[in-house]
């Protein structure tokens, strides 16, 4: 993957604990801050899919309950 080089601002004591971080981990400031980069749009991809299944619940008139009893009904069925 071609990788391109970006300027990023941050606060100076948050720079400080990253670079802590990244020296315990033995890894790269740039390393680092792409893993925390990944890591905040897997969280935020997640979120977004929780969110469409509360919409398709309440739609639906399911209570969380119903979505687990219909969960364990599919996976049993595997």
């Amino acid at each position: 993957m071609k990788t391109k080089t970006i300027n990023l601002s941050l606060p100076g004591e948050l720079l400080k604990d990253a670079d802590k971080v990244a020296k315990l981990q033995y890894r790269s400031r740039s390393e680092l801050m792409r893993e925390a980069l990944r890591r905040f749009i897997s969280t935020a991809r997640l979120e977004e899919l929780n969110n469409y299944g509360r919409l398709q619940a309440k739609k639906l008139s399911l209570t969380p309950t119903d979505v687990n009893r219909l969960i364990s009904e599919v996976r049993a069925d595997r």
